[in-house]
């Protein structure tokens, strides 16, 4: 079979590394670019304040308990003085904004990315240190408090396994050449792998838990919280890539060595070949006949010479 066997063995773990890939660099462009429609689909966390803003005074008549009509009134100033959006979606890097008219999204904005990003809703609602955060139950601060934390080492998660599934692609160059170099694309498949399992699950139950706790607390405020499915589903699926890659790629170190087979080269022996014959040739007269040809024939001395046998292969 040779390099191209070798080729065809490889060819299913390298196109799932790079369908892994793609995915990963799907999910990680979410809300990154606030032009493609494509990025504006792609968010773990979206948050509706147009229920809030449009009807303040169901809002005043279904107050949780702890939290005044003050409080509320500071929350409605803030959302008239232009500090509360309608749409607020969340990316890995980033959140857009945007408003929403006669149910069509408008004027979409998104803050620049940065590293270890955390969407801070008393932050960007201008609220921080104000009677209505005093007001929200332990449980919403605390949970607030959790995703941040969580969210710095989700970010790292999706980072390393970004640069593995680069790494898988190169090594896996290598296995062309040998089944080696598959046991070695193997290691560096199975940690990307782990890291990309790690990433999605953290952002499942990290925004899963997010989006619970901002319907507990906030939907007396006619605030709505939920995420894009098909941010999840892209999420997964780049997952089970990655997980059937590894396995093509464990697959790809026991067969299709890539070595060409040799051809053996069988030499012949000629017809005929001369072997010496044994010393003494035929016994001890044979012997003594051939002194006395080697002393007297044709008055020849000092002469000798060495009898071969004909032998017929």
């Amino acid at each position: 079979m040779g390099k191209a066997g070798r080729f065809a063995c490889i060819f299913t773990p390298m196109a799932l590394t790079i369908a892994s890939l793609l995915c990963l660099g799907i999910v990680l462009s979410g809300q990154a670019y606030q032009k493609s429609d494509l990025s504006k689909e792609l968010y773990f966390f979206k948050a509706n304040t147009t229920g809030f803003k449009n009807d303040p005074e169901n809002v005043l008549d279904n107050l949780p308990e702890g939290v005044t009509p003050e409080a509320v009134k500071d929350m409605q100033v803030a959302a008239s003085a232009g500090n509360m959006k309608d749409i607020y979606q969340v990316g890995l890097w980033n959140y857009c904004e945007a408003d929403l008219k006669d149910g069509k999204e408008e004027n979409w904005h998104c803050t620049d990315r940065q590293n270890y990003f955390w969407f801070n809703p008393f932050e960007v609602w201008n609220l921080t240190n104000t009677s209505i955060q005093a007001g929200f139950p332990e449980d919403f601060q605390s949970g607030i408090d959790t995703y941040h934390k969580v969210s710095r080492w989700m970010f790292i998660s999706y980072m390393i396994a970004l640069v593995l599934t680069v790494a898988e692609i190169l090594v896996g160059i290598s296995a062309i050449f040998s089944r080696w170099g598959s046991l070695v694309t193997t290691i560096v498949s199975t940690a990307q792998t782990l890291f990309m399992i790690a990433a999605a699950s953290t952002s499942t139950a990290l925004y899963g838990t997010l989006i619970s706790v901002f319907r507990t607390v906030l939907d007396p405020y006619n605030i709505e919280a939920s995420w894009s499915a098909k941010m999840l589903s892209v999420l997964w699926i780049g997952v089970a890539f990655s997980i059937a890659s590894g396995f093509f790629w464990l697959i790809s170190t026991c067969c299709c060595s890539g070595k060409s087979p040799h051809k053996k080269v069988v030499v012949e022996k000629t017809p005929y070949t001369y072997e010496r014959v044994a010393s003494p040739y035929m016994g001890a007269s044979g012997n003594a006949h051939q002194m006395h040809d080697m002393s007297g024939h044709h008055g020849q001395t000092g002469h000798t010479y060495e009898p071969f046998r004909q032998q017929h292969v």
